[in-house]
């Protein structure tokens, strides 16, 4: 997959992320910081039919959602962990094995910890209105 998307577009562009991806349980989003994907995870939760309120884990490191599409969502974002000793005591292991989907920010800060079949979603900021999102295939 391969899509440049403004916000009017985001909805779909999730619609069609989840329909390549979800065989996969484990997601790792990869952008520079400001970039969205925060904002992105957000539109494939809604999308997926999540009814929680939808905020950032940075400082909880883990949030679990209920969706009416996928069953329980957990949304991490490992920008705080130091390394994978630490994402270890934080019990990020037990979660990656759940069988749970798991959406991962800043899936590099403990990158082996992350399933051989992790699904590789790429950002990136072409401009303040515009954003490239692609996949595996089309990794540079």
């Amino acid at each position: 997959m391969d899509a440049i998307f403004g916000m009017a577009q985001i909805g779909q562009v999730a619609k069609a992320l989840w329909a390549e991806g979800k065989k996969h349980k484990v997601w790792a989003f990869h952008a520079e910081m400001g970039t969205g994907k925060t904002t992105f995870i957000h539109a494939l939760c809604e999308y997926l039919g999540v009814e929680d309120a939808i905020s950032s884990p940075t400082f909880a490191i883990v949030n679990q959602y209920q969706s009416k599409e996928a069953g329980v969502l957990l949304h991490m974002d490992w920008y705080r962990i130091k390394d994978e000793e630490e994402a270890i005591m934080a019990g990020i292991e037990d979660h990656l094995t759940s069988e749970q989907y798991c959406f991962v920010e800043w899936p590099e800060k403990a990158a082996g910890l992350l399933p051989d079949n992790t699904f590789h979603v790429y950002l990136q900021l072409l401009d303040t209105t515009t954003r490239r999102l692609y996949t595996d295939a089309e990794a540079i």
